[in-house]
């Protein structure tokens, strides 16, 4: 169990370990907090989420290197262990426990051996583990010669240094783990979009095409598959169809089924593949994919059935960017019929560590239980900074506005304003830290539209915009803009809609993530101009506007104040306004309803919060504070470079502007139908 120190870190014994081609921590379970969202945050600080390098926790600024995993004994019926694996965010406080890993499944038998939780043999020890994540099990064999854990060995697997001892994975369930079926679809080849598919169930749920289908080779490196000018939003369109017809519903924001795009391997029994995690290619390959990859390899009538393959057992090599994954099957012939009994596949995994890991105090928000009977608030100190939590990455416009405000606020106030970026779920992890934050004026929320009123019309959220939220003041507004990347040969939304619909499906735009600006404005445009265009969502605008401007995806709809830039520079085109006048920034730009387009009219906001339960006197002080920061030259300087028309006002101006933009998103949403957890 986690023990405080004096600094208010908390102290959680820990593991380290390279498990296959992944890193991170392990912990037995007992060892985190009960409370979920205080072992997800837990989780955040053993990693040091929170920064792209993760300089303040063992991670190693990569998606392979932020992930935990959490063994404990199993209750499940013929199971030694439970498994629950945990991908955490790289520069944004998220933990994600619906995808599995199957590279930090490598470490799970030794890490339960050496824990006391499995009796090890001479020789060898078949630990049996139930994946919490997928429901299925999976016997991974270690060599214990002497009774004890050996990591040393002569086997190499690629994009591991060195060598080490063997550790076999046989999964003995994952067929059908997710959907309840190997072909969820009914079918082993469906066409979309005029592209033969198989969406196949094992271990992972998946969807894989011909790369020669396309129009690439199949073995092009991950860059220049992310590179392709229209491949990736070609298979968004073909995996958002494949994930309704597999019974996943609407996966535009779930990272499954992944796309696969497979070709012949150098000789029989092989096959190249290339793995994306939805939205990037793969630097290798997962292995759980692999495990589906070879499923479909072996099973007739699939897209990735290259060679004729009867019952027994057989080895089928993954052929992947940095090297190889041999998967082993085990066939059997079921009157007539073809099926995968197990498959399995070896691994390395080495201990790195092992010992105390401290895992800072300012990740903890206190729960509301927590809080002062009455909502009465612990008085403000003035030796403690404030804390303004920005809900998106820094580079964006959120992030530049809390920087100009925190500047000039902390003297004006007589205390440092420290500027904390929590980026993920779309503004709901900072929203919810805030909302269960201690109402003394010392933790506030730099809120705007979606975090205050598109993101919770649209989707269940744990935090009332209302109810959870002492409002502090508004800051201002900023139009949206349509902006077009140059790759797109369309300078007037005339000709943008024209493109559109003689191709329909070919084009992407970049959204910010479900419930914000960027996507509802997108949305109501297909909707108002009848064009059929598939989104792409990203961590935050500055990375949608990026690959914008790169042409990997067509068009955006951004906040004036994050696009202004690449407009002034003529890396981005704006072709309207998505207002009701336009900006004055941009006087010749027309608005939307101008160009022909009604409806679509997405201004964006922005104001400061507090928990609820804050005094007035509290909110009033700080509210006096930001008053006098917009009306000061410099900053209203540096505010308006970001686009934004200041609109200063006291508390209840923000109350009554959050109550209306609630009420309005609603109803955009009922009359849409664009919600997606109703």
């Amino acid at each position: 169990m986690s023990a405080t120190s004096s600094s208010g870190s908390r102290v959680v014994p820990c593991v380290l370990m390279r498990a296959g081609t992944s890193r991170g921590p392990f912990f037995l379970r007992e060892w985190l907090p009960a409370d979920e969202v205080e072992r997800d945050e837990a989780l955040i600080g053993a990693i040091g989420a929170s920064d792209l390098l993760q300089l303040d926790g063992v991670g190693g600024g990569s998606t392979l290197t932020s992930k935990v995993a959490i063994v404990s004994r199993s209750n499940e019926p013929g199971c030694d262990v439970d498994y629950l694996f945990a991908q955490v965010g790289v520069g944004q406080r998220s933990v994600d426990t619906r995808p599995n890993c199957g590279n930090m499944l490598s470490g799970v038998a030794p890490f339960a051996i050496e824990q006391g939780l499995v009796p090890a043999q001479d020789g060898t020890t078949t630990v049996r583990v139930f994946n919490v994540n997928t429901r299925s099990r999976i016997d991974a064999t270690v060599h214990t010669p002497g009774g004890r854990v050996t990591y040393a060995g002569d086997t190499s697997i690629d994009g591991v240094a060195g060598a080490a001892a063997p550790i076999r994975l046989d999964f003995l369930d994952a067929w059908g783990a997710t959907t309840g079926s190997v072909f969820p679809t009914g079918h082993r080849v469906d066409v979309i979009e005029g592209v033969e598919v198989t969406c196949i169930d094992a271990a992972m749920p998946l969807m894989i095409a011909r790369a020669a289908d396309l129009g690439v080779t199949g073995r092009e490196t991950p860059e220049e598959l992310d590179a392709h000018p229209t491949l990736r939003s070609r298979l968004e369109v073909l995996r958002r169809a494949a994930g309704r017809m597999m019974g996943l519903g609407d996966v535009s924001g779930s990272v499954v089924p992944k796309p696969v795009l497979v070709s012949d391997g150098p000789g029989p029994m092989s096959v190249t593949s290339r793995y994306f995690t939805p939205h990037r290619a793969h630097a290798s390959h997962a292995v759980t994919g692999a495990i589906g990859v070879a499923t479909a390899f072996a099973l007739p009538g699939t897209v990735a059935h290259l060679e004729d393959v009867s019952s027994g057992a057989h080895d089928i090599v993954i052929l992947h960017p940095q090297g190889r994954i041999e998967v082993g099957v085990e066939l059997v012939d079921e009157q007539g019929e073809i099926s995968v009994r197990r498959a399995g596949l070896v691994r390395t995994a080495r201990k790195i560590f092992e010992g105390e890991l401290h895992v800072p105090g300012y990740v903890f928000s206190r729960a509301r239980s927590d809080r002062p009977a009455g909502n009465a608030a612990v008085p403000a100190r003035a030796d403690r900074p404030i804390t303004l939590v920005v809900p998106t990455p820094a580079g964006g416009a959120n992030d530049a506005i809390a920087r100009a405000i925190a500047h000039r606020l902390g003297p004006i106030l007589g205390r440092s304003v420290v500027v904390d970026n929590r980026a993920g779920a779309h503004g709901s992890i900072a929203s919810e830290y805030v909302a269960r934050a201690a109402p003394d004026g010392h933790t506030l929320l730099l809120g705007y539209v979606a975090t205050h009123g598109m993101n919770p019309a649209l989707q269940r959220l744990g935090y009332d915009p209302v109810a959870d939220f002492e409002p502090v003041g508004l800051i201002g507004y900023s139009p949206t803009v349509l902006v077009s990347s140059p790759s797109m040969p369309a300078r007037t939304v005339e000709e943008m809609v024209d493109r559109l619909k003689a191709e329909p499906g070919v084009h992407s735009y970049a959204s910010a993530g479900d419930g914000t600006a960027p996507h509802f404005a997108a949305e109501l445009f297909k909707l108002a101009a009848d064009v059929d265009i598939t989104g792409v969502t990203y961590r935050g605008s500055s990375a949608a506007l990026s690959d914008t401007v790169a042409g990997r995806t067509q068009l955006m709809f951004s906040s004036l104040s994050t696009a202004h830039p690449w407009i002034r520079t003529g890396r981005l085109y704006a072709l309207a306004i998505a207002g009701p006048s336009r900006a004055a920034s941009l006087p010749d730009v027309p608005t939307l309803h101008e160009a022909g387009v009604t409806g679509v009219e997405v201004t964006q906001w922005y104001g400061l919060f507090a928990p609820a339960g804050t005094p007035g006197r509290v909110a009033e002080e700080i509210n006096t504070g930001l008053n006098q920061v917009l009306t000061q030259t410099d900053s209203v300087a540096r505010v308006s470079t970001q686009g934004i028309d200041i609109a200063a006002g006291p508390p209840d101006e923000l109350s009554k502007l959050v109550e209306q933009e609630v009420a309005r998103w609603k109803e955009v949403v009922g009359r849409t139908g664009l919600s997606r957890n109703r």
